[in-house]
């Protein structure tokens, strides 16, 4: 069923509740991505689901923009028809169809030049499926599966599509799973994207990661930079279970107290 929700930047999105909703690792990537994009910036978002990554981007980059700085602009690439739908009317409720457009099309299918030109992005962010192949899956062509699992791409083909899309010393900022950080590297390696920034996300303080974000950048050297850790939630004193700090600033929280 079909629902509006707002953001804590102001904006609406659109969600069903019986497909894949927006969680924070979406929230986490947006802000992680938005430190390293400049004014005037073409960005695109590879499996954009419902458009939340550019929605969240555009509140942070644009909402407040100075005169004379040119915006940011974003497009949302989605290969699920119905979720390309949503996010396209969640653009169109915000009236932000000036900078943020959806495509509808697969990201494996960039590389033969129909769908956009090769090196015109000076960004790409990715929130991509985790799980390989789809044990445990109840359906694999579900709207879910498709979310989670690499069904419909991979690591690789995400990786690749970046390649094809940045321009010289573009950006590309990915959110995934510690336990496969020897293939992401591997396969940035394989397209000359260098990893400059990284940063661990912990569940708790006591806890080991669960996710981890990273920068790369194309044709770079070879200088990473790792990140004070994010610990998501506090697991002492009367904020236990709560988000910390850090993340209540991420999403915005502070704003409304």
């Amino acid at each position: 069923m079909e629902k509006i929700d707002v953001l804590t930047n102001g904006y609406k999105i659109i969600q069903d509740s019986e497909r894949f909703q927006f969680g924070i690792d979406a929230v986490l990537l947006a802000d992680f991505a938005a430190k390293g994009v400049k004014s005037g910036d073409k960005v695109i978002d590879l499996g954009t689901g419902t458009g939340i990554i550019p929605l969240l981007m555009d509140g942070k980059l644009n909402k407040n923009l100075q005169p004379g700085r040119a915006p940011v602009s974003f497009v949302g690439l989605e290969v699920q028809q119905a979720s390309a739908e949503m996010a396209a009317r969640s653009v169109a409720l915000n009236d932000l169809g000036a900078r943020i457009s959806i495509t509808n099309g697969d990201l494996k299918s960039v590389a033969n030049e129909t769908l956009f030109a090769p090196h015109s992005f000076a960004a790409v962010t990715c929130n991509p499926p985790y799980m390989i192949g789809t044990h445990g899956a109840a359906n694999e062509l579900d709207a879910l599966t498709i979310a989670r699992h690499e069904v419909l791409c991979t690591l690789e083909d995400v990786v690749a599509a970046a390649d094809f899309l940045l321009a010289p010393h573009g950006k590309f900022f990915l959110i995934h799973r510690p336990f496969r950080l020897p293939e992401i590297f591997a396969s940035l390696n394989s397209h000359k994207l260098e990893p400059k920034r990284l940063c661990l996300i912990y569940p708790f303080a006591d806890k080991e990661p669960n996710m981890v974000m990273i920068e790369a950048r194309k044709n770079a050297k070879r200088r990473l930079t790792i990140e004070p850790p994010l610990i998501v939630r506090d697991n002492t004193g009367e904020n236990a279970g709560n988000y910390t700090k850090e993340i209540q600033k991420i999403y915005g929280y502070e704003k409304l107290s």
